[in-house]
């Protein structure tokens, strides 16, 4: 596999599903003792919860992201097992942090928990209702963030693009009012649609900035390590291996933009020969084929998943 050249993607929060990571957990001793380390680290059975449910549960900010970032682990280390190592690595959003992992930078157990406090801490920066996230479909990003600044002059509120997620698609996030009023001019100034998302906070926004302090306080208390494998940072869509930088980049993300449209683009500059979506879903798989139709892109949640990715990396066995 030496010839390969590979950019694994790491998905974020709205890639969760009842009952992910229970064929890999099932099939690979790794994974299984990746879900057995995430349960003691959490003090409670986060397995059950991705193979069983309840859906209610998963749906909850503070469960959804370590459940997410557990299952990619899972799947990366079996991959990791199996010889296949990236080249780079992303993830968006909460992928950041399995990336981090991924690349070495961060052990485990402590990324595990601090992915839960990050779920808590922005569930409860903004009060239940006061907080809204809407997709706007078919309008260029600059435009979009045009919008977004007249809404916030107009409406007194904060209102901005969270996710930069593809050339026709951009999340934008903050409040209530004013993200209602963003998405009226986005529809004004030739959007095909304006979703709003069912999302329990506006994330990548200033309405995080209680939520990013309270972070910045259990980051600094870890221990980052400088990496071999280069990260596509969200905040700034740039490549490091140093562990300040990607300690410092995890705690601007909470209110900025995840610049995933850039750092796609970042990547195919470095020509991998096939990016590997690894982690439950594939969401990231979608906005590669907006963004670059004509990229090659795996991905690995399961056994079938996994055999199907290694038969492509190796045509010839």
């Amino acid at each position: 596999m030496s010839e390969s050249k590979l950019a694994f993607l790491f998905p974020g929060q709205g890639s969760q599903s009842v009952g992910m990571g229970r064929d890999l957990s099932e099939k690979f001793p790794l994974a299984k003792q990746t879900f057995e380390e995430a349960d003691e680290a959490l003090g409670f059975s986060l397995s059950k919860l991705c193979f069983e449910g309840p859906e209610e549960q998963l749906k909850l900010t503070e469960f959804t992201q370590p459940a997410i970032f557990t299952v990619s682990i899972a799947a990366q280390r079996v991959l990791a097992e199996k010889g296949v190592a990236p080249s780079f690595v992303a993830g968006h959003s909460l992928g950041e942090y399995s990336a981090d992992v991924a690349a070495g930078a961060l052990p485990f157990a402590d990324a595990v928990k601090t992915v839960r406090n990050r779920g808590r801490y922005m569930q409860e920066a903004v009060p239940a209702g006061e907080g809204a996230m809407a997709a706007v479909l078919g309008l260029a990003p600059e435009v979009v963030i045009e919008a977004c600044a007249k809404a916030a002059a107009e409406s007194g509120a904060a209102v901005s693009a969270a996710n930069l997620n593809s050339p026709e698609q951009t999340v934008i996030s903050g409040a209530v009012a004013a993200v209602e009023k963003a998405g009226a001019l986005a529809k004004e100034a030739g959007a095909k649609k304006v979703v709003m998302l069912a999302v329990s906070a506006p994330f990548h926004c200033a309405l995080m900035q209680p939520a990013q302090d309270r972070l910045a306080e259990d980051l600094r208390r870890l221990t980052f390590s400088t990496t071999d494998v280069p990260v596509v940072t969200n905040v700034d869509a740039a490549l490091t291996t140093h562990s300040e930088q990607l300690r410092d980049a995890l705690v601007r993300q909470v209110t900025g933009s995840v610049r995933w449209v850039e750092s796609m683009r970042l990547l195919i500059d470095l020509k991998p020969t096939h990016f590997i979506e690894v982690g439950p879903g594939k969401v990231l798989s979608g906005l590669m084929r907006q963004i670059d139709r004509s990229q090659t892109v795996l991905h690995v949640n399961d056994e079938a998943s996994l055999e199907k990715t290694l038969a492509a990396l190796n045509p010839a066995s």
